[in-house]
């Protein structure tokens, strides 16, 4: 099974950027396309965003916590998605993992491939 890759991460002020990439390790596929997660200290794995893919060209997905501040792209030619992160907050910190869209809703971690789950990227963002 393919895993995910995810890069980007690191530690910047408040109110900073940082671009996050999940690029596949193996052969092409998610073909439903794929989301972000994170996970700070002591809580559960939240859903941040997600792109899907349809026939007509697919859709983009945010947690309210993060529109406007975050966009979520793909490059089908390196076949990566993106998490463009800007207005970064202290409360932003977290690893951050990306995975594959298996079906159902994209904002629940059962949704998404369980062996597509990259190790994480840490993203700390100080006041």
């Amino acid at each position: 099974q393919v895993r995910l890759v995810e890069s980007g991460g690191g530690l910047v002020q408040a109110g900073g950027s940082l671009r996050l990439s999940c690029a596949a390790s193996g052969r092409t596929f998610s073909k439903n396309g794929r989301g972000w997660f994170r996970q700070a200290p002591g809580k559960e794995r939240e859903f941040v965003a997600a792109i899907t893919i349809t026939w007509n060209g697919g859709s983009t997905y945010y947690a309210d916590s993060v529109k406007g501040r975050f966009t979520i792209s793909r490059d089908n030619a390196k076949n990566t998605v993106d998490l463009q992160m800007n207005s970064l907050k202290p409360e932003d910190t977290a690893v951050y993992y990306c995975a594959a869209i298996s079906g159902g809703s994209v904002y629940r971690v059962d949704s998404y491939m369980r062996g597509s789950w990259g190790q994480g990227t840490q993203v700390t963002v100080s006041s």
